[in-house]
């Protein structure tokens, strides 16, 4: 691409935004590969409209269901591909503002892609829908 950016970034922005609603958030992002087993990671900076605190931050990620906070920079805790291999959630840490951005925040999210990324979700997914009345049956 042109601009710089790969695949894997241009889709990590795309899918932010359509999963939050909202189409012109500004996200920026750098994803990277790594010789790991399994999991994906990725670090985010993200731009928000109002300003933010880790406060806050911090709650909002802790409701967020299938994601964990592992985010103790005292005791260097955050989330690893090894740590997250086999597991049903997300790790999110290295919760920061960003200071490249007015209103930015940054962190680290690291999840399995088989487990939390391709089988759960798959099963999520289909049971949001039926119990929405999105999907019906014929036997």
């Amino acid at each position: 691409r042109e601009d710089g950016y790969t695949k894997e970034e241009v889709k990590m922005k795309n899918e932010s935004r359509k999963i939050l609603g909202m189409p012109s958030l500004p996200i920026s992002c750098t994803c990277v590969r790594v010789p790991v087993i399994r999991s994906h990671s990725i670090s985010i900076n993200a731009e928000f409209q109002n300003s933010v605190n880790i406060p806050d931050a911090r709650s909002a990620i802790e409701s967020f269901e299938g994601t964990k906070l592992l985010d103790d920079p005292q005791q260097n805790l955050y989330p690893t591909p090894i740590q997250l291999a086999e597991q049903n959630f997300c790790g999110l840490g290295r919760l920061r503002i960003d200071q490249g951005f007015e209103n930015g925040l940054s962190f680290w999210v690291v999840g399995d892609q088989l487990w939390k990324g391709a089988a759960l979700n798959a099963i999520q997914i289909a049971e949001s829908l039926i119990q929405r009345n999105c999907l019906s049956f014929t036997y």
